[in-house]
């Protein structure tokens, strides 16, 4: 009789702490915190033109929006950054129209090199203004398409290391060097990976963190399949949105004995999501996780102010309060009645201030905890072939036309 195993045990900590120290060797976003950054500084000082503009989708601009979304709010930056990463027409112009051509300078971005996308709209801008190394720049993985046009065209040219997927490379060219460009500080970005990266893997406070909320995840995925991030902030929209692609690009897999895994993951922004999801949470069905995120310091002290007339709505208690105030304690609340339920998991995260540091921080924390979740699913996180067919298909479409 033949036996074939269709379950998979769930390792010890330690086993997956020691599979994550052997991807070390082979993964290439955990050493990205020790890059040599001068070429890049050096290079975006050279970009005089005021309108930025990154053409890119998914991995290629998602992670570089979520930091730039996150700290334009309180930030005055020099240029202007815009995100082409969509093929709607009436989004681009849209974008385009928002700068100047003759003071825009396109950075176009693919890992492989040939992604339908950007290179249509690369095609589209050389129609209107033709590319040029005064107004251009490429990240690619070499010996690409996009890193030969790059070389016969004698544009600027920085390399995706061949170990680090799309979803994985916001800390690596594809983002420093627009953020670069536009004054915010790439080093301090740096340094908040490594004070996570050193931190879990000498087991110190992130390990537990990370490597415990990973365990509880897959023991209890069949009960608890989505998993939400409740973003008490504006600033966090972006991330949130990066959040899901890693979350269901890296985890959706079968796994080593060929059974579907996967943990859906679901965005909400506070205060907004109160008035909607919320309800769901707390009286629905009992299939969710809950992460509530907040800032300390929003760096604005706008203050709701004391007025007689208003006296009438009963809301006196929020006289002389602030909005930064008033908004960490409706993440508060939120938090305490989803706990007072006993049996909806939730945690939450609370970030000082908002700073390249800290917003590092936050997604080295969630790459680790991606990866730490997949090794014990027992899964390749960092591939993504179930995309692959939708692309085959597309390009088949217009050969057949």
């Amino acid at each position: 009789m033949k036996y074939e195993r269709n379950f998979y045990e769930i390792k010890s900590n330690d086993q997956i702490l020691n599979n994550l120290k052997e991807e070390l060797e082979t993964i290439g976003y955990y050493s990205l915190h020790k890059q040599d950054i001068s070429s890049i500084l050096s290079y975006a000082k050279e970009v005089t033109k005021d309108f930025i503009y990154i053409i890119g989708i998914g991995g290629s601009s998602l992670g570089t929006k979520a930091i730039y979304t996150f700290l334009r709010t309180t930030n005055i930056f020099p240029k202007k950054l815009f995100f082409l990463d969509t093929i709607d027409p009436l989004r681009i112009n849209y974008l385009l129209n928002l700068g100047d051509f003759n003071n825009s300078h396109f950075i176009v971005i693919s890992k492989s090199g040939s992604t339908i996308e950007p290179i249509s709209i690369l095609k589209y801008l050389d129609n209107k203004i033709k590319i040029s190394k005064g107004n251009c720049s490429i990240i690619a993985g070499k010996n690409t398409e996009l890193w030969k046009f790059a070389s016969l065209k004698n544009l600027e040219k920085f390399p995706i290391p061949d170990n680090v997927g799309g979803r994985f490379s916001v800390f690596s060219p594809v983002g420093l060097l627009p953020l670069a460009i536009i004054g915010v500080d790439i080093q301090k970005l740096l340094d908040g990976c490594k004070i996570i990266h050193e931190s879990f893997f000498s087991k110190r406070e992130y390990y537990d963190l990370i490597i415990n909320k990973a365990r509880f995840l897959v023991e209890n995925k069949s009960r608890f399949a989505m998993n939400i991030i409740f973003s008490y902030s504006s600033v966090f929209k972006d991330f949130n949105r990066w959040f899901v692609q890693l979350w269901a690009e890296s985890l959706g897999k079968k796994n080593i004995n060929g059974t579907r895994q996967g943990l859906t993951p679901i965005s909400l922004i506070g205060p907004d999501d109160q008035h909607s999801f919320l309800q769901l949470i707390i009286d629905g069905p009992r299939d969710k996780t809950v992460t509530i995120f907040k800032i300390d310091n929003l760096k604005d002290e706008s203050l709701i102010p004391d007025q007689e007339k208003f006296s009438c709505f009963d809301l006196d208690y929020l006289n002389n309060k602030s909005f930064n105030e008033l908004i960490n304690m409706q993440a508060d609340s939120t938090y305490e009645a989803i706990l007072k339920e006993k049996d909806i998991p939730c945690d939450k995260i609370t970030i000082t201030e908002i700073d390249e540091i800290n917003i590092a921080k936050l997604m080295y924390r969630f790459l680790l905890l991606t990866s730490s979740v997949g090794s014990f699913m027992q899964i390749n996180t960092y591939d993504q072939p179930g995309v692959e067919l939708g692309k085959k298909i597309l390009k088949n479409k217009f050969g057949n036309q």
